[in-house]
């Protein structure tokens, strides 16, 4: 999003605009963002893409942010599984995106500046499950599921980025 410079009291502050996941704007003090580097799994299996169910009716793909340390390979199969159940081998970049987003979670309302990377991940086993929920999901999240990948468009989407063109790149390539 852009960056420009408000005048208050003489003092010059610069500022991000950032975006919730309803799409609400929010003009937020570019020294109080959050970095927060994260991974998302994209996983395919018999023609359904695994998707996490979040804030009701909205749709994103597995994942989060990384811990401080932790290879991001190994952060999107760590996510895939807490969030979904589901077991994930061989995790390939497919995408690169940034994003200034204002978290609108009842637990956290901080803003922040994210690199969002995206996985192909393949699919290799377990059950849907919520047991890897942590405090945050337990709230705003529901039990995985898989969608066909014809009807992603038709989806409300719990992401200020569209991760749908990722999933498509992947369906016709492969």
């Amino acid at each position: 999003m852009r960056k420009y410079y408000l005048c208050h009291n003489h003092l010059m502050i610069k500022t991000t605009i950032c975006v919730d996941i309803y799409g609400n704007r929010f003009d937020i003090a570019t020294d109080s963002l959050t970095w927060r580097p994260a991974v998302y799994g994209i996983v395919i299996k018999d023609s359904e893409v695994l998707l996490s169910k979040q804030f009701g009716n909205k749709y994103g793909l597995p994942g989060g942010g990384l811990k401080l340390g932790e290879i991001p390979e190994d952060g999107v199969i760590r996510e895939i599984k807490e969030e979904t159940g589901i077991d994930v081998i061989n995790p390939k970049i497919t995408g690169l995106e940034n994003s200034f987003f204002k978290s609108s979670h009842s637990i956290d309302n901080n803003a922040y500046h994210s690199l969002l990377i995206y996985y192909i991940c393949e699919y290799s086993g377990g059950q849907l499950s919520t047991s890897g929920f942590d405090k945050d999901e337990r709230i705003n999240s529901e039990l995985a599921e898989w969608i066909n990948v014809d009807d992603i468009d038709s989806l409300e989407l719990a992401s200020t980025v569209d991760f749908r063109p990722y999933i498509k790149k992947h369906i016709l390539t492969n």
